[in-house]
């Protein structure tokens, strides 16, 4: 979220897409109602199906699932085609008026310059801009045509799903003087390229891409887009979602699309504005920030790879330069990379990291190739991962393709669980199908470890909010349970015995990591969230207050690291959350004197208790809130600061005269419509491009239907199915406001609630097919099929896509074989995502399963 749950009462219009707030986040989706209540906000569900949601809504429109993007591009061209943008804040908060290098080529034909086909990458060298100064509306007279790239070009942009070891050349620089015209009119500043984009996406286009009529996309357009009616900046929008969105082939394209609209329309870093991803569990934002994904360390700093030689090398590739027009400025925060990575480095080996030897940056691992969730799995299946640790996560039963991650694990070594229940993970062996004859030759070890609760232990979670918020042990853990972090540290001081008895061939950064903590067999949470802020290892002076941290002290906040050695920070974003003042995190303290709902003494939010990212863009140029009844930070001439409610997002001196951009993660200081060089794998602008697995070719160009980079796995359980096989009504999944997940199948309470898993069915493919409700339904895919009743609803409508009629069904993830009985007998204990391809979103790697085919026939 770049604003917050409570921030959404202050917006003036709602965008809901691949989301369902009043079922999915029911808590925080009273802010949405509260917004509707005491600002008469507009609300607008976009959906496959008619949810609770769209059920409070002003205006809902039933859309394909897969087709976001076509609808989004369509909002964007009705904008532009309107005027109905925000002119001052595009020119000086966003690379709108940059000019992009000559040779870039839009994808008319579903293609961007730099295609090779046969590596299925992109030569990203072309999606750059062009250097120079105040362009004029002129193309500069020293512009270089583009060259096509050779195969090996493409293969040296980076690494494949799948893909051997590959060591990626890096990609050329931004230019430090990026050539740029105010006026918007040069042909190749980035937002003439916008328009020419999208002007391919007419409401006549988003009708036959996403079936909704033409009358209704206009009405929803109109609508979304009157917060800049007439020029007007007071009136903000928000846009939210959830996995609707992130689980597709183009996930990351797709709120891309929605990001350009909100910098399109100046809405981003405004109360009641910005981009907002619900997430779907506790900690799920936590995880992230700490690392959870294979290609980042904790604070979302780049891994190493192979030609990172040494610490030198990795930082002078992952820490940006300045590039923006020569009379602009750039904060460029992440210019502090070195700071950021070699306290982490102290954080993790100590008074072993020295500068002698890089801050031990060789003991860290250099990522080679994907290893993405989906991508360990099927290497597994393939025989070279041999053993899994799944703590807190249901493999199995959360796909894609789950009989695949079931013959997986048969072929693995050992498998350890770490879980409160048995779940379908600890007993793939007993999956349905599987004879007392084959369980007897799968030789995998299994080890289940019982884990404390949520409410038998300490810790904090992070919400979608960023919001760090510490919560008490509620009840002790039962019998032999024991807590996450003392298994850990447990398993980790027998690894380390092992190698200090037994050598290896490289033991250091075992032996060397630090384990500081008061109880190394148990160690508090509070230990390492102290840990995960930081502290100094020598005497710390600001020159500019004189204000001193003595050696041994929590820092203040991230602005203390250093990159010599003197500061150790796990997590450089939360450094702050625990401070010599000490817990943050446990604050609650309920004044809210802005009546905004910033709640500045609540907890703690990443990054420095900021509670709206990029909040300086909520001022005009000069520094003046744009809307003085919901001003976040403001420029004080008197003090030569700036201050606010909020903590300003922004060089607190500098003044609105320097002209610097308010999106200080970036090298040009302003926000990304065109999206440069390795930014996206598969284009600077989203384009619209088919699921894996789709009813029709796409409309836009049909020789090119879905996206390009997406690679499928070729394993003998990949199966893909296209409509010519029959497989020809689209299924999408949904979860339950009854059921968390899977683990709730073992709450008596929430199985009476919804005891058995069903198929959502229009009324009209019930009619085709002969099936009323209740009755048993059969779904095939192209990997394996599911059974359970039929639920006959109006819910979801026949649509009409480029001609053709097409069905829909939705199907909830929740049920399994795993759980209380109470539905024995009635319930066949398949796994949805037995049903799911396995494909992923070249950027996030996340698996596409919101939108693959099935038939559909009665039991």
């Amino acid at each position: 979220m770049t604003n917050g749950w409570i921030d959404i009462k202050n917006t003036d219009m709602m965008l809901i897409m691949g989301g369902n707030p009043a079922e999915n986040h029911p808590c925080g989706f009273k802010w949405a109602i509260e917004a509707k209540r005491t600002r008469n906000a507009k609300m607008i569900v976009v959906d496959p199906r008619f949810t609770r949601t769209a059920a409070t809504s002003d205006l809902f429109l039933q859309i394909r699932a897969g087709a976001d993007i076509a609808f989004l591009g369509g909002v964007l061209r009705y904008a532009i085609e309107n005027n109905r943008i925000a002119k001052e804040y595009l020119v000086n908060y966003t690379n709108a008026a940059f000019i992009v290098k000559e040779g870039f080529k839009l994808p008319e034909d579903g293609l961007y310059s730099g295609f090779d086909g046969a590596t299925q990458t992109y030569d990203r060298s072309s999606w750059n801009y062009e250097e120079g100064n105040d362009a004029g509306g002129e193309a500069p007279a020293h512009a270089a045509a583009h060259t096509a790239p050779s195969a090996a070009a493409a293969k040296s942009a980076g690494t494949t799903l799948g893909a051997a070891a590959v060591t990626p050349t890096p990609l050329p620089a931004m230019p430090p003087k990026v050539a740029y015209d105010l006026t918007l009119q040069h042909p190749r500043c980035v937002f003439q390229l916008l328009r020419q984009q999208y002007s391919r996406y007419t409401p006549e286009m988003v009708e036959r891409i996403t079936g909704i009529p033409k009358d209704q996309f206009l009405k929803a357009a109109d609508l979304f887009t009157s917060v800049r009616k007439d020029g007007d900046m007071k009136k903000v929008a928000t846009i939210m979602y959830a996995v609707g969105w992130t689980q597709h082939s183009f996930g990351t394209q797709i709120i891309r699309t929605a990001a350009i609209l909100q910098l399109l329309l100046g809405n981003i870093g405004r109360a009641g504005g910005g981009v907002n991803a619900l997430r779907g569990h506790s900690n799920i934002q936590g995880a992230t920030d700490m690392g959870g994904i294979f290609d980042i360390w904790p604070g979302y700093l780049k891994v190493p790879n192979p030609t990172d030689v040494d610490l030198a090398a990795y930082l002078k590739r992952i820490t940006p330069t300045p590039s923006k027009p020569a009379p602009w400025d750039s904060f460029n925060y992440w210019s502090n990379t070195p700071k950021f990575a070699v306290s982490y480095l102290k954080a993790m080996y100590g008074d072993a990291a020295t500068k002698e030897n890089d801050f031990a940056f060789d003991y860290m691992p250099k990522v080679d190739r994907n290893y993405s969730w989906t991508q360990i799995w099927d290497n597994m299946y393939r025989g070279s991962v041999k053993g899994m640790f799944a703590f807190g996560m249901n493999g199995v039963a959360i796909g894609p393709d789950s009989q695949k991650n079931i013959e997986a694990l048969k072929k693995a070594d050992w498998l350890v669980v770490g879980e409160i229940y048995p779940d379908e993970t600890s007993e793939f062996w007993k999956s349905p199908g599987i004879t007392p004859e084959e369980m007897k030759t799968i030789n995998t070890t299994v080890y289940r470890l019982a884990c404390a609760g949520f409410a038998e232990k300490d810790g904090s979670m992070t919400n979608s909010a960023r919001w760090l918020q510490w919560k008490n042990v509620a009840v002790p853990p039962p019998g032999e349970c024991r807590l996450d972090q003392d298994i850990v540290a447990q398993i980790f001081l027998k690894v380390r015995d092992l190698y200090q008895t037994q050598g290896g061939k490289f033991p250091d950064p075992i032996l060397n990591l630090t384990w500081a903590y008061t109880n190394a067999q148990h160690p508090a949470l509070g230990d390492l969230a102290k840990e995960l802020n930081g502290k100094a290892l020598a005497d710390l002076t600001d020159p500019k207050t004189q204000v001193t941290i003595k050696r041994g002290q929590q820092l203040p906040g991230f602005a203390w690291l250093k990159d010599d050695g003197t500061t150790a920070c796990g997590n450089w974003i939360y450094s702050g959350c625990w401070t010599e003042a000490g817990n943050q995190l446990s604050r609650r303290g309920t004044e809210d004197p802005s009546g905004q709902g910033i709640y500045q003494n609540w907890a703690w939010s990443w990054p420095a208790n900021r509670r709206v990212l990029y909040n300086r863009a909520s001022c005009d140029p000069s520094g003046k809130p744009y809307d003085a009844t919901r001003k976040q930070v403001w420029w004080n001439e008197s003090t030569q600061l700036w201050m606010g409610n909020d903590v300003p997002d922004f060089k607190p001196d500098s003044n609105p005269k320097d002209h610097m951009g308010p999106f200080i993660m970036n090298a040009e200081g302003v926000g990304r419509i065109f999206g440069p060089l390795g930014a996206f794998a598969d284009g600077p602008f989203p384009e619209h491009y088919e699921p894996i697995e789709s009813p029709v070719q796409n409309a836009l160009h049909p020789n090119q239907s879905k996206n390009p980079v997406v690679k499928k796995l070729k394993t003998a359980a990949d199966k893909y199915a296209s409509p010519g096989d029959g497989f020809n009504i689209i299924c999408t999944t949904y979860r339950l406001t009854e059921h968390y997940h899977y683990w709730t199948k073992n709450n008596r309470m929430n199985v009476q609630l919804v005891p058995e898993p069903f198929i959502e069915i229009p009324v009209e493919l019930a009619a085709e097919l002969g099936i009323k409700g209740n009755d048993k339904v059969k779904v095939t895919s192209a990997r394996s099929y599911y059974v359970a009743k039929a639920f006959v609803t109006k819910r979801i409508k026949p649509m009409m896509i480029d001609g053709k009629k097409i069905y829909q069904i939705g199907i909830p993830i929740h049920q399994g074989y795993r759980g209380i009985q109470e539905d024995a007998g009635r319930d066949a204990r398949t796994i949805l995502n037995r049903l799911t391809p396995t494909v992923v979103d070249p950027n996030a790697f996340t698996p596409e399963f919101k939108g693959f085919l099935v038939k559909v026939e009665k039991a």
